[in-house]
């Protein structure tokens, strides 16, 4: 693709997606864009086609149901029929809609589907990246603010001698799926961020530790 046809689709891309109802304010627009970004980052380092991941990373999360919603699991399909409802509406060539589909499908964590192309490992490994570092500890705390979750066990803040409960604390959510993020990464540059992500993360937990007295 030239930058001249990344520059019109991108436009034709933003424009759909901020007309979309966002209710979980971790999955807004600033995720999006910031998904975009890093897929953009990884497929230029990983030499994957544009053509397939600028679409499947804008469009990734345009039906994106709650973490405590029954069906969530089903999310990631509904949003990649109604991606390609919208593609074919603007007349995107039709040889890369399995290929851009299949990327939607396998970004959710929840889903389970495994990548079968470099373009699904690489939108699956932007998403997963936006969970870690700093904009993944605020994530973390918005998302469970929103179901009312404690930041912390005060008997056991760090899950040492019981079962992990992300439900009810935040702080168990990073060792519950966050912390396993990393070895879920499929593309090098993205093994290479996360690694340094989750660093961040384990420092803070380190730093908590310290300023609530228990280290």
């Amino acid at each position: 693709m030239t930058e001249l046809q990344i520059e019109q689709l991108e436009h034709q891309l933003r424009t759909y997606v901020t007309r979309l109802e966002i209710t979980d304010p971790a999955h807004d627009l600033s995720h999006i864009e910031r998904v975009v970004a890093a897929a953009k980052q990884f497929a230029h380092q990983e030499n994957g086609k544009l053509a397939v991941v600028i679409p499947a990373a804008w469009l990734h999360d345009c039906i994106s149901l709650a973490k405590n919603h029954p069906k969530r699991h089903e999310g990631s399909r509904l949003a990649a029929t109604e991606a390609l409802r919208f593609l074919r509406e603007i007349g995107y060539p039709e040889e890369y809609l399995d290929d851009i589909s299949h990327a939607i499908e396998a970004h959710s964590y929840s889903a389970g589907i495994p990548v079968r192309t470099l373009e699904a490992a690489i939108v699956q490994d932007a998403d997963r990246i936006d969970a870690l570092g700093a904009i993944g500890i605020a994530r973390c705390i918005q998302v469970s603010s929103s179901f009312n979750a404690r930041l912390y066990s005060d008997t056991d803040p760090f899950g040492e001698a019981r079962e992990y409960d992300d439900k009810a604390f935040c702080i168990d959510h990073f060792y519950s799926k966050l912390f396993k993020l990393e070895q879920t990464m499929n593309t090098a540059a993205a093994k290479r961020e996360a690694r340094q992500r989750t660093a961040y993360m384990k420092g803070f937990l380190e730093q908590l530790r310290h300023e609530i007295g228990k280290s």
